[in-house]
């Protein structure tokens, strides 16, 4: 599956995320991503060599016009240039709260303790979540982060969204993110724990 801007003039905050037609609540999620070419004209900043796999999303057809990102956790691939080493893997949490070390962490997002990938290279990305129990991410066979108990966070939801802030995220759908940057993805392997 590719992601691709080659018929934009320009970006105009028009992001995109690919589902899967079936919510899953434990499972190993594995694929290969990279990012090609260069990010679109008009892009954010924050999307250069952005993307990654939102889960325990809310459903698709709930999501508002306006809204800006998904109710979901998400594994943030991130590629790395010679002026900009940053770490993939990392977890995000749009609406969201996860436990790191039996502390809450109420920041955004969450660097992993990942290599760096450099250039057009391929990375080999796993997920494993068991509900809102424990949730790994596993880059080359290494495992480069660990949390657990997603929930929603009460003091940034979406209008009209049917669950309050606390609420265990214990199932969800799953989603590939287009944020401005092409990327590719492949070898995509979902095996249902449940």
């Amino acid at each position: 599956m590719k992601v691709s801007y080659s018929e934009y003039d320009t970006f105009d905050n028009e992001f995109g995320h690919i589902y899967y037609k079936t919510p899953y609540s434990s499972y190993k999620l594995r694929l290969e991503y990279r990012f090609t070419g260069d990010q679109i004209q008009g892009g954010p900043s924050w999307g250069f060599r952005n993307s990654g796999i939102m889960f325990h999303c809310q459903d698709p057809a709930t999501i508002g016009l306006d809204q800006d990102w998904p109710v979901s956790v998400e594994v943030q691939f991130l590629g790395s240039t010679a002026e900009q080493e940053r770490t993939t893997m990392n977890v995000c949490t749009p609406h969201t709260h996860v436990v790191i070390n039996n502390a809450l962490i109420t920041e955004h997002c969450t660097s992993s303790t990942s290599k760096y990938f450099y250039d057009d290279v391929w990375v080999r990305a796993e997920l494993v979540v068991y509900g809102d129990s424990i949730i790994h991410h596993i880059v080359d066979g290494d495992t480069v982060m660990t949390y657990s108990k997603p929930q929603i966070d009460g003091g940034d939801l979406p209008e009209g969204f049917p669950l309050a802030g606390g609420n265990p995220l214990k199932e969800g759908y799953i989603a590939l993110q287009g944020e401005s940057h092409p990327v590719e993805f492949r070898k995509v392997e979902l095996l249902n724990l449940k």
